[in-house]
């Protein structure tokens, strides 16, 4: 944590920065509070607060300029302008780039200083910043700093009193002297077309926009030209391994080497090695039993009140078993790959991969970002969708996140019934669920106007991730995941006790044959895990672990409750995105494709049963691929274009 000196009474100093920038790492280290902190764009999509001395510091959302083209521009626009103090944080790896925003933020009037981060990899490449000259420039301290060693903090530290506003552009200057007893900052807005900040005042609109934002990329290109200085001319290798994998010839095989290391990492040795472990020896062959024990001394098992702590869904059995001896050493293990993938810089170079796939359903490649994230929290990556460029995007992979895609809590029971059934269950799984998102998506791109907007995207440079850093956020998401998870789980066991004991199981389970037993052609018991599915998807999948069923039935199963409603949390974040019409229309949509598919997919199943065992699997891969091959066609004949 940074020991920051005094600088007079307690003020508000604001972290202002492009996207992946390091904001998250400065945050953690001046204020000793953890912020997730990733290597691609889309981190921070809020705002964080944290005492700084006797001050506040604020870190913000990354924005590319302050001009109020989205929500995320306009909150950072008044958190500017109300700041005492501005730090901006430049990648000093695309210091062209970023210098549009510090030029934007000099043109204010802020009192501001400049953290210069990643001067290590740009040495890497050969270059350097010649910061004095950058100081000259600009007119405001300059601090070259390594945000991850946390090199340059203590001059940061001690620079930080001497912040102030520096030279604004010439024509700015000039501009802004028609605005006699209005702030600069608020004048530079004004003359920049801003409509609210002009509301304010009672003016119209300027209309130098397009004029200021010429002489600022301008005034930004010369002054990198001015301080980048050559210091060797050979690539570093990260930067060559950064080139192979968004090439598709080296990328490809790329992508599909890591998805099967990150299969052999959670599918093969967490969720059956330690699993094995933590599950079966350590919960159900010791804890179990004991917690059996213990309560045989005091109560009758066999009671209502036994069957509630003890029974088939106790809550001091089946809900911490499945809670500790499962979903931690999953979740855990799937944060640890998540975070690696994260802080390498390998995401952003998937998307880059993935820009043309996901244009078939109406997005571009940046989109495949809240779509990975959904495999950690769906939550979390609805609320993402916010960083998509149209109002159109963010519908269609909210609704996609909503349908297909399962978050790391239900990723961990569909891993374990998966490895359970065999790596060809595993394949024919991951197909159909990618069929299913590609036919929707494209559906969506057909009947939706517009188009998906051209992929623009900052490449962070590769880098080894940070045993600490790993560990870290791996804990954080971990903790988070179990206090969240704890008592859902506890009240999902407590109700299906209830539910159970009072006979009302029964009755629902009656109710719901018509779905399960004739539609899916699942047992009766299954409906109970549908049930809990509309509390927590994974929760329901967890479910239909304990109930007898063939290979077939647990995937028809397991692919229905896939595609089933998200959890409450996810639900409330899409009503809130959305509004509670859409979303509304959204859950019933998904809810109804969900029961559609999967009736679909038994009859398939049972059909090719019918006529021949051993052409079950075939047969069901022949549908799957019916599915994504009628997607493709769609796809081409959107808008008219066959």
């Amino acid at each position: 944590m940074v020991n920051p000196v005094s600088i007079g009474e307690q003020k508000k100093i604001v972290l202002v920065g492009n996207p992946n920038v390091g904001k998250s790492v400065y945050f953690h280290r001046m204020t000793g509070q953890y912020v997730d902190v990733s290597n691609f764009p889309g981190t921070t999509m809020e705002f964080y607060c944290g005492k700084l001395g006797s001050d506040f510091l604020v870190d913000t959302p990354g924005v590319y300029g302050l001009s109020g083209h989205n929500e995320e521009e306009s909150l950072v626009r008044d958190a500017v302008l109300t700041a005492d103090i501005v730090i901006n944080v430049v990648d000093a790896v695309h210091l062209e780039r970023d210098l549009f925003l510090t030029c934007q933020l000099v043109d204010t009037g802020v009192p501001m200083i400049i953290a210069l981060n990643m001067v290590d990899e740009l040495e890497g490449r050969g270059l350097a910043v010649d910061t004095a000259r950058l100081e000259q420039l600009l007119g405001v301290p300059v601090v070259a700093t390594v945000a991850v060693t946390g090199h340059g903090f203590d001059r940061l530290s001690e620079k930080l009193a001497g912040a102030r506003p520096g030279q604004a552009g010439e024509l700015v200057g000039q501009l802004s002297a028609g605005y006699m007893g209005i702030p600069r900052s608020e004048a530079l807005f004004i003359l920049e077309g801003d409509s609210e900040v002009s509301s304010r005042y009672g003016l119209e609109p300027g209309l130098e926009r397009d004029n200021i934002y010429r002489a600022r990329r301008k005034r930004a290109g010369e002054i990198a030209a001015a301080v980048l200085k050559e210091k060797r001319k050979d690539l570093s290798m990260a930067s060559r391994i950064g080139h192979w994998l968004i090439n598709p010839l080296t990328g490809i095989p790329a992508l599909f080497l890591t998805l099967w290391v990150i299969y052999e990492l959670v599918g093969v040795f967490f969720a059956q090695t330690v699993v094995g472990v933590t599950e079966t020896t350590i919960m159900k062959g010791h804890y179990e039993p004991l917690v059996r024990a213990l309560l045989n001394h005091v109560l009758d098992l066999d009671s209502p009140l036994g069957f509630i702590l003890t029974g088939q869904f106790g809550l001091l059995t089946m809900a911490v078993t499945y809670l500790f001896g499962l979903l931690l050493p999953l979740v855990g293990g799937f944060f640890l790959v998540l975070s690696i993938l994260e802080d390498s810089g390998y995401l952003p170079r998937i998307a880059t991969l993935m820009d043309r796939v996901m244009s078939y359903i109406g997005l571009n490649g940046q989109a495949i970002i809240p779509l990975v994230l959904g495999f950690g929290c769906v939550t979390m990556a609805a609320i993402t969708t916010r960083m998509l460029a149209s109002d159109r995007e963010r519908r269609i992979a909210i609704f996609l996140l909503a349908l297909s895609v399962p978050c790391s809590a239900q990723l961990a029971f569909v891993a374990a019934i998966l490895g359970s059934l065999g790596p060809e269950y595993m394949f024919l799984y991951g197909f159909f669920i990618l069929s299913v998102m590609a036919g929707v998506g494209t559906l969506m791109d057909r009947l939706l106007p517009g188009y998906a907007q051209p992929l623009w995207l900052d490449l962070p440079t590769m880098r080894l991730p940070r045993p600490d850093n790993i560990l870290k956020k791996t804990w954080t998401r971990t903790f988070s995941f179990l206090k969240e998870a704890f008592p859902i789980f506890l009240g999902g066991a407590l109700l299906l006790s209830l539910l159970k004991v009072t006979g009302l199981m029964d009755a629902i389970e009656r109710m719901m044959q018509p779905l399960t037993t004739g539609w899916l052609y699942l047992p009766g018991e299954t409906a109970g895990a549908f049930i809990m599915g509309f509390i927590r998807r994974d929760f329901g999948t967890a479910g239909i672990m304990a109930i007898p069923m063939d290979p077939m039935q647990k995937f028809i199963a397991l692919v229905t409750l896939t595609l089933f409603v998200p959890c409450i949390a996810t639900t409330l974040v899409i009503f809130k995105e959305r509004g509670w019409r859409e979303g509304i229309v959204i859950w019933l949509t998904v809810l109804a494709l969900a029961f559609t598919m999967g009736g679909l997919l038994a009859h398939v199943i049972y059909y090719a049963q019918g006529i021949k065992p051993a052409m079950t699997l075939p047969l069901t891969a022949l549908f799957v691929t019916t599915v994504l091959v009628l997607a493709v066609i769609a796809g081409r004949w959107r808008r008219g274009v066959g």
